[in-house]
């Protein structure tokens, strides 16, 4: 058993689709027409044939009170491994990323916290 695929819940597909490829660096993977939403996913240019994001509608309506909830408490909805936390915080930071948590040492984990523009906390972290 492996992880196939894994999502995000994003109140614009379109606005998530250019956060996540032209700012994060993802590549899109599928992009298939679904009643008036898109079965929508990108991946990692490292590991294009691997885990893909589904970037989800947030239509549903458990997914408002659930992500707000977590962004109230600054609880990241998801997490993305990265080599360098300060070298990513500082390149995603120029191109105008707003971070609420700063690049931050916890024991071997490094970690920082942006805002994706679409409703989510994402966490990028390093374990040396």
């Amino acid at each position: 058993m492996r992880i196939n695929l894994t999502s995000v819940f994003v109140d614009d597909q379109e606005k998530a689709l250019r956060f996540y490829t032209d700012v994060l660096g993802f590549v899109k993977k599928d992009d298939v027409p679904v009643g008036e939403d898109r079965w929508l996913t990108v991946a990692s240019p490292e590991d294009p044939d691997g885990v893909r994001l589904l970037l989800e509608p947030s239509g549903h309506p458990a997914v408002g009170p659930y992500r707000d909830a977590l962004v109230a408490d600054g609880i990241p909805l998801a997490q993305f491994d990265v080599e360098d936390v300060v070298a990513e915080h500082a390149r995603l930071a120029a191109l105008g990323v707003r971070f609420t948590q700063e690049p931050m040492e916890m024991g071997p984990v490094t970690t920082a916290v942006f805002d994706d523009t679409v409703g989510n906390l994402i966490q990028i972290a390093h374990m040396r």
